[in-house]
């Protein structure tokens, strides 16, 4: 018999998701309902493959789409034109030095088709939390002291979860990305979960990966040994103009 409803979740922050192959196909990766933001739940949920998204006024909903959006962390794309124009950039480019930013910039950054944000006061301080744990981190593009772009998201194990980013000006939110799949790859950490498709995405080299693979690699990955804790260091300051050679 087929499910028409997603689950709904027990109220211990411990309790078990359902297999992410059991989400629904219309809306297409919803799995499950209710619960809260806690960061046992958090990490249990990314480490199954899960993740929230939900708008303001709606209860918490959890989802696992099928395909998902995915980048290889030596296979993001910048074009030929704006890799040029990285020649002469001032940004640099640092971790974990100014997260509450990031979330707040990404929160209050306008989206095309979307009226309001999915990034609410509760999901701010659930993040907040993880990163005070050192599993959520942040890339931060700067231009002198300001802020340019940014993107952060959740490490667990070797397995980068990609929750959102932004531009203050144009390209920052490349760059942010193209630093982070950077030092993702010289890490050796393979993938970066970007969760759902949009065209942007695609343009940058996102590409589609079955579910049951996607769960797959991120059962391995997320095992394998990683301390948690600020990037700062591990990170360092990058120049932009770095990104200006094609890696291929």
């Amino acid at each position: 018999m087929s499910r028409h409803l997603p689950f709904r979740l027990d109220l211990a922050p411990d309790a078990p998701f359902p297999p992410a192959e059991l989400a629904l196909r219309e809306p297409d990766g919803l799995l499950a309902v209710g619960g809260d933001l806690s960061p046992e739940r958090l990490l249990n949920a990314y480490a199954g493959g899960i993740f929230p998204w939900y708008s303001h006024g709606e209860p918490i909903l959890w989802w696992s789409p099928d395909p998902r959006m995915v980048f290889a962390t030596d296979g993001v794309r910048l074009s030929s034109r704006f890799r040029r124009s990285l020649r002469n950039s001032t940004w640099t480019v640092r971790a974990d030095t100014a997260f509450a930013q990031v979330i707040e910039a990404c929160a209050s950054s306008p989206r095309p088709g979307q009226d309001g944000t999915w990034i609410t006061e509760q999901m701010r301080q659930a993040y907040l939390e993880l990163h005070r744990m050192g599993h959520a981190h942040s890339v931060e593009v700067f231009d002198g002291t300001g802020l340019v772009g940014g993107i952060y998201g959740v490490a667990l194990g070797r397995m980068f979860f990609g929750e959102s980013m932004f531009s203050a000006a144009s390209g920052g939110s490349k760059v942010a990305l193209a630093a982070l799949a950077l030092r993702l790859h010289q890490w050796g950490w393979p993938l970066i979960d970007a969760q759902v498709e949009n065209s942007h995405l695609l343009s940058l080299g996102a590409f589609h990966l079955p579910r049951v693979l996607f769960l797959q690699q991120v059962d391995a990955l997320v095992q394998m040994p990683e301390v948690p804790g600020t990037w700062t260091t591990r990170f360092g300051v990058m120049d932009a103009s770095e990104l200006a050679t094609d890696p291929s």
